[in-house]
């Protein structure tokens, strides 16, 4: 609920109804001996923090461990190159058949699980009978 300004200065976040908020420092920029470091702004440091900053903030703490780069690029490229083939692919992933972004929205995300069920063939999943998924009997 509270933000620091290099000088250790802090002050409160006025909450949004989104859950972001905002922190303006401005008075006490106007004597600050850091102001030319900190900031520009004539009415002094604004901080405006994101309705999901939380998560952010558990996402960088995450990135600090040490197993964590050898996790991430084990997983990106697979991402990604998964991203590209609905692209440039003959998937037509650049190209909207209709026009709306509801509509544009929609086409992608049938093309998306469309692929999807395509790749879940290869691997030779199925669903039982219960609802859950298996790989298909050799």
């Amino acid at each position: 609920g509270q933000v620091s300004c290099p000088n250790q200065v802090t002050t409160e976040i006025r909450r949004h109804g989104d859950g972001g908020g905002v922190a303006a420092f401005g008075a006490a920029c106007a004597s600050c001996p850091l102001r030319e470091q900190c900031t520009t702004a004539r009415n002094g440091r604004e901080i405006k923090i994101g309705p999901h900053e939380e998560h952010l903030a558990r996402g960088r703490a995450n990135s600090t461990d040490p197993g964590w780069p050898a996790r991430y690029r084990a997983t990106r490229p697979k991402v990604e190159r998964k991203i590209s083939h609905l692209m440039r692919r003959r998937h037509g992933g650049r190209r909207a058949r209709v026009r709306g972004v509801t509509k544009i929205d929609a086409g992608f995300s049938l093309l998306a699980a469309a692929v999807n069920l395509a790749r879940l063939a290869i691997l030779g999943i199925v669903s039982t009978p219960s609802g859950a998924w298996a790989t298909a009997a050799p």
